[in-house]
């Protein structure tokens, strides 16, 4: 029973628990089980809640009663230390906030807990969630569960090792350029990154730039993806950026009547990208195409113009330098970690730069408009090639040398723009390392994409793969 409890999805957990197939506490015990016996090797666990084993009692005893029972009643749910828990430590990947307890929780985590989710763990992320590998000076490295040689991603790397473990059923991470989609296509599971202001950022740091950082929820299936964004979606009266459109959606609901229009994209606009990578885009395409969707190869002249990733290092230099020498001041070197020294030596973005790397923004959000003004969809690679070896910094890409920014050149114009995107493993590279794919789609538009995404679940030649770790 244990081994079918943590590989269920949260939906499925939840639907055992209100059924009294499982009680609360089997579950979230199957779950610490699960952790004590598997994260020594991956290290993506930093906290576990003392309070869980309690939690789940009080749910079991709500089940037992009789009571109005949350969507996600009783199910466990992890968070990624970037993300405020109250009473349980938010440590920020850093030697600088060590000990640190925080006394509310995020909006993402309180609205979590209304639905009858239970707090288990935190996970492991890069210092202060800037780098494409999880690793600090505080908690240490993550590896893939996978291939412990290789990175389970970042910055949200600890909640993608974990789930994909059998860990946890369903987590929260954040996403600046890369790090919700990215850990999840290097670990082979479910992730969105929702339109920018869809959920509120407040209780997550660092703080900026706000404008391009978004809170997601990572999972083993579509639907948990789609249930925990349900859930976390709307104003909180904090978040300024957080949007007032909460019951509105531009998505599959507005065209019940056609095929959607779908198409796929993997070079130029992206910078190099790995043939295998090219090659799982290129059978998504075709499986969306075999399901009934219009599907067709494109171009995108505003990425062609402007390289989201060339715009957006101009733009966030000029923003996070100055929150990261704050956070550095008066501490002593040897509890700053590389990505913090890499941020701090870089020089500053003259103004001109800023202003062209501002308009170069503006034209992407026009090139993207226009583009959905003639498709509902898009379907691109997450990350140019599949998980790499950890401490890799420079790669050889379809025969181009490049640095590890350029992970990103396929996920960071959706933080540019603020559109939403959600990632879904579709195959194996000939190593045995997940592929995934990602879906875009407008602005609001998320049921767009989830819709895709689950009828590439409904058909992946990949489904119900887990990882050997025992």
């Amino acid at each position: 029973m244990s081994a079918e409890i943590v590989y269920s999805d949260a939906t499925r957990l939840a639907e055992m628990i209100r059924n009294r197939e499982v009680s609360p506490v089997e579950v979230v015990q199957a779950h610490l089980d699960r952790i004590e016996a598997v994260d020594p090797k991956l290290n993506a666990i930093v906290t576990i809640a003392d309070d869980a084993i309690a939690a789940a009692r009080t749910a079991e005893a709500a089940v037992l009663s009789g009571d109005e029972l949350g969507p996600l009643h009783g199910v466990p749910f992890t968070v990624k230390d970037s993300i405020d828990t109250a009473g349980l430590l938010t440590q920020r990947g850093s030697p600088i906030f060590k000990g640190r307890i925080p006394e509310r929780d995020a909006t993402s985590v309180a609205r979590m807990r209304v639905a009858g989710a239970i707090v288990l763990a935190k996970t492991n992320l890069p210092e202060f969630s800037y780098m494409v590998e999880s690793d600090n000076l505080l908690t240490g490295r993550t590896s893939n569960p996978w291939n412990l040689e290789r990175t389970s991603g970042g910055s949200s790397g600890g909640e993608s090792a974990a789930i994909a473990a059998g860990l946890s059923p369903l987590g929260l991470g954040t996403d600046l350029a890369i790090s919700v989609r990215g850990p999840a296509a290097q670990t082979g599971i479910t992730s969105m990154k929702p339109t920018h202001g869809r959920i509120p950022m407040t209780g997550v740091w660092p703080r900026v730039p706000r404008r391009n950082w978004h809170v997601g929820p990572m999972a083993r299936s579509v639907r948990d993806v789609a249930l925990a964004y349900s859930l976390m979606v709307g104003p909180d009266g904090e978040d300024g950026f957080a949007s007032s459109t909460v019951d509105f959606d531009a998505g599959v609901g507005l065209f019940p009547d056609r095929p959607l229009r779908v198409g796929w994209l993997v070079e130029p606009g992206f910078g190099p990208i790995d043939p295998e990578v090219a090659a799982i885009v290129q059978a998504a395409a075709d499986a969306l195409g075999g399901a009934g969707c219009a599907v067709e190869p494109v171009r995108i002249a505003a990425l062609e113009r402007d390289f989201a990733l060339d715009v957006y290092n101009k733009l966030h230099v000029m923003e996070m330098k100055p929150a990261f020498e704050e956070a550095v001041a008066g501490h002593p070197d040897g509890d700053i970690y590389k990505p913090a020294r890499t941020m701090l030596g870089l020089p500053d973005t003259s103004m001109t730069d800023f202003i062209e790397a501002e308009q170069a923004a503006e034209r992407l959000r026009d090139g993207f408009a226009d583009y959905f003004q003639r498709y509902d969809a898009l379907i691109t690679p997450v990350q140019p090639l599949p998980a790499q070896r950890h401490g890799v910094e420079e790669f050889v890409i379809n025969g181009q040398n490049v640095d590890a920014t350029y992970l990103q050149g396929s996920t960071v114009p959706l933080n540019i723009t603020g559109l939403p995107g959600l990632t879904i493993r579709f195959g194996t590279s000939a190593d045995g390392m997940p592929i995934n794919v990602q879906l875009v789609s407008s602005w609001q538009a998320e049921s767009t994409i989830l819709h895709l995404a689950a009828l590439l679940e409904g058909v992946s030649p990949v489904r119900d793969l887990h990882p050997i770790l025992d």
